[in-house]
């Protein structure tokens, strides 16, 4: 469910796992030592035993970019453990354009699992009402094991180019074999590269994480702001810290009730939908690859991806379109309609003329692999490694196929992407920690909820439950296309969550933007 673009550049992951690994051991090695304490956290809040040097640390920020700030947070690779060791997490901070202003700080979380935030959030924050920058510190923080935080390692960038470049049908026994063998090597190098953070980068331990931040900062309530994965984040911080849960917007939900099949499902029925409404918004339009009905252009789409699995096309810099990566790319404009130009252009070129440049263009980004190579974080990794965690799924030759057959009639363009993906948990070396189940974040006080009607990736329906579980969800609606609402171009939308942002207000139950 990854929906934001990728942050800059790091360095090649190759170059790095070795060294990545050296620091993982030396952090774990060194305790749970921290910074220079601040005053001691208020008498009024109940700190757990062995976690008072990270909820009492100073965070050395230093100026990293035009108007931010950046530091190095602490905490313990396990909270039930402290003494077990620690890591570290990178945030970064754009003051307040109002240096008079107390709102405090808001922090924003863009999605994923496995999704950075401390790279991309001083230019979001351009992006934002300019009372809610004058009266916000805007906080991103990449949460355990993604992007510059300690990390998830997994595979370099050629390994990342070479798994890509495989057509595996799953379908198939020896297909399915495959999957197997190629789901356990990518477990094992996880383990290998990663050690025990592995096993700790469940949601429930990055939400108390950020209530560490929330004291570091200087907050008795954390205020907060979670698109897509961010939103389950927030409700699971919620849920734990009610009482320090401050104004909260989850944009774009997800439902804690679902599992890794049901997630799978819905999200295929979501992306469907939505390119039969792309397929009908480019019929009428000049230039457009289609003729006929939405029926017959999503035919030749199809016609498309089939023609890229018996035979991957040709791309300007030589690497083969897979039909995976075609499928990637198609997907990818589902997130937002301001790209559906891109991928009209993408695939004439390759319906046409047989030449997937146009489409490779979208699949790297969607993996975030730039022009040279590289990978711009750790995001694929991270993303495995917290759903392997947090969402239990049923790998069973059986269950797999009868989730595939559902997938074929629900989403006959999209439904092979979506197959067989339990396959990648079931050699996982860590169990899953927690069980789909309601989050009602009992005594938290009002949380606003937004989903859209055409949300492909969190289906309304989500947002819909996750409000209803939530002892005070508020439910706001936009009718729409597209991943995610707040600052997406929709003016009820941004002004009823600037106005809970800043003055707490909630608008009336069910609004429809």
């Amino acid at each position: 469910m990854l929906s934001s673009p990728p942050v800059p550049a790091r360095a090649r992951r190759g170059t790095r796992r070795a060294a990545a690994a050296l620091a993982v051991a030396a952090l774990l090695a060194a305790g749970p030592a921290v910074a220079a304490p601040v005053p001691a956290v208020p008498a009024q809040e109940q700190v757990p035993p062995g976690l008072e040097p990270y909820y009492g640390q100073e965070l050395a920020w230093t100026a990293c970019g035009a108007a931010a700030e950046c530091a190095r947070l602490a905490v313990p690779l396990d909270h039930d453990l402290p003494a077990a060791g620690r890591i570290e997490l990178a945030v970064t901070r754009v003051p307040a354009t109002d240096a008079t202003a107390e709102q405090g700080a808001l922090v924003v979380n863009f999605g994923g699992p496995g999704g950075p935030a401390a790279g991309r959030v001083e230019q979001w924050a351009t992006e934002l009402p300019p009372q809610v920058r004058a009266g916000y510190d805007v906080v991103g923080v990449d949460p355990r094991g993604v992007g510059a935080s300690t990390p998830v390692e997994c595979i370099d960038d050629a390994a990342w180019d070479a798994q890509r470049a495989e057509t595996i049908d799953r379908d198939t026994p020896e297909g399915l074999a495959q999957a197997r063998a190629a789901a356990e090597q990518f477990a094992a190098a996880c383990a290998a590269a990663t050690g025990p953070l592995l096993g700790e980068v469940d949601t429930a331990s990055a939400a108390r994480d950020m209530d560490i931040l929330r004291t570091v900062l200087g907050q008795a309530e954390l205020d907060y702001l979670g698109y897509s994965y961010g939103t389950f984040l927030g409700a699971v911080y919620a849920d734990l810290f009610p009482e320090r849960t401050g104004r909260f917007v989850l944009d774009a939900a997800m439902d804690p009730t679902i599992d890794q099949e049901r997630w799978t499902l819905d999200q295929a029925v979501g992306f469907e939908r939505s390119l039969r409404v792309f397929v009908e918004s480019c019929l009428p339009q000049d230039g457009c690859p289609f003729e006929g009905t939405a029926e017959e252009g999503l035919a030749e789409i199809e016609g498309l991806l089939r023609q890229a699995e018996a035979q991957p096309l040709p791309t300007l810099d030589g690497r083969p379109l897979t039909v995976d990566d075609a499928r990637s790319a198609v997907i990818l404009p589902m997130y937002n309609q301001t790209i559906w130009w891109f991928l009209v252009q993408a695939l004439k070129l390759a319906l046409d003329h047989g030449d997937g440049t146009g489409l490779m263009v979208l699949a790297d980004l969607s993996y975030g692999r730039q022009p040279d190579g590289t990978y711009a974080d750790n995001s694929s990794e991270a993303f495995r490694a917290v759903t392997c965690l947090d969402f239990p799924a049923d790998a069973d030759p059986a269950a797999m196929a009868a989730m595939d057959a559902q997938l074929q009639e629900a989403a006959p363009t999209l439904g092979d992407w979506f197959s067989h993906g339990a396959v990648e948990c079931e050699p996982w070396p860590y169990e899953t920690v927690r069980e789909p189940a309601p989050i009602a974040a009992a005594g938290a006080g009002p949380i606003l909820v937004v989903g859209g009607t055409g949300d492909p990736a969190t289906p309304y329906a989500w947002s819909q439950a996750l409000a209803a579980q939530l002892e005070g969800g508020h439910l706001l609606t936009r009718v729409g296309e597209g991943h995610g609402s707040y600052l997406k171009g929709n003016r009820c939308i941004d002004e009823t969550v600037t106005a809970h942002l800043l003055e707490g207000v909630l608008p009336a139950q069910e609004r429809i933007c």
